[in-house]
């Protein structure tokens, strides 16, 4: 258990300013360090640092959606040593055949209208680093 007692980090990328709110209030009572960025070309390279233990990743931000920065952050020519687990999330019902390319790439896939802020905290608290 000696691990639950670093603090882990969170880059909450997501556009809606409503939910980046409820995310890093839940998160950061649950004992969570979050970071929330709305623009997708700004978020790629903060995630790029490697510095968070998880990412919350929107599919629909401004600049570079949130496929591309899935792809770019997967991609290990462009992003080598990215130790974070990228965790989906959107409210846009995907095709089948394109929600499954896209959890082939994930860690995780959350519909956000379908989680609460509380629910989410226990998602995440389940997540092994």
């Amino acid at each position: 258990m000696e691990e639950n007692k670093e603090i882990k980090k969170i880059l909450v990328i997501e556009d809606e300013h409503f939910i980046g709110e409820l995310y890093t209030r839940a998160l950061n009572n649950a004992g969570y360090q979050v970071k929330v960025i709305a623009d997708g070309v700004e978020a790629l390279s903060e995630a790029q640092k490697d510095y968070y233990d998880i990412i919350l990743l929107d599919l629909m931000i401004p600049n570079l959606t949130g496929i591309e920065v899935l792809n770019i952050l997967r991609d290990t020519t462009k992003t080598p040593h990215l130790k974070a687990k990228i965790i989906i999330t959107t409210n846009l019902e995907q095709r089948e055949d394109v929600k499954a390319e896209i959890e082939k790439k994930a860690d995780g896939y959350i519909i956000k209208a379908e989680l609460t802020p509380m629910e989410l905290v226990e998602f995440l608290n389940k997540i092994k680093l």
